[in-house]
């Protein structure tokens, strides 16, 4: 049929990868096979194997993109004038709600199950966490220190530092399958922010 247009293969490679992850998740490593994931997306061994020479490098490729792919969901912006304790509010409330999806809370499992013997996932773990929301928080804080309104020796430190304070809980607790209610997070996050705000206003 002839070669396949640039769309076409990208179209090809993004159901593979679709297909990769989700057998990740119900199979685990061990018991996947490439044949099973050539069968689940819809293509020839051949044209699977063309791609990716084993199931290791499948597997290196396809967790990373599937966990950076949930970074899609932008941030919404914020109403004009909107002041910094309700922006760090605002992205405070999408990094837990990224923190508690469920295929995040799988893929994150499966991803530090088999670390041992993927050594590039600790290579590129610096590049996954460098999401839109922490982005945001360093814009933001660089904005506002610009215009005096607060003190950050190290901005990139400190936006890293904000979202830890907000996500890393909600997330532990979610790999346990416990979730706080919407209530009980509100107050966690408006208290993380207060606090993140009197360590960086001036005095």
């Amino acid at each position: 049929m002839g070669r396949p247009t640039q769309a076409q293969a990208a179209k090809l490679e993004e159901r593979l990868r679709r297909a990769a992850v989700e057998t990740f998740l119900e199979r685990g490593y061990g018991g996947t096979t490439m044949e099973a994931v050539a069968e689940a997306a819809r293509i020839t061994k051949r044209t699977l194997y063309a791609r990716y020479p084993d199931k290791h490098a499948l597997f290196a490729a396809v967790i990373p993109w599937a966990l950076s792919r949930h970074d899609w969901d932008d941030l919404e912006a914020g109403p004009d004038g909107e002041d910094l304790s309700a922006a760090l509010l605002r992205i405070a409330r999408s990094a837990v709600k990224r923190a508690v999806d469920p295929e995040i809370v799988r893929l994150t499992r499966i991803a530090m199950n088999e670390s041992a013997r993927f050594p590039e996932f600790a290579r590129s773990a610096r590049t996954l966490s460098w999401s839109p929301r922490l982005r945001a928080v360093i814009d933001l804080l660089r904005r506002h220190a610009d215009a005096g309104e607060l003190v950050v020796d190290d901005v990139e430190l400190a936006a890293e530092q904000f979202l830890a304070m907000v996500s890393v809980m909600p997330a532990r607790l979610a790999d346990f399958r416990v979730f706080r209610s919407r209530r009980d997070e509100e107050r966690h996050l408006q208290h993380a922010v207060q606090l993140f705000l009197r360590g960086i206003l001036p005095r």
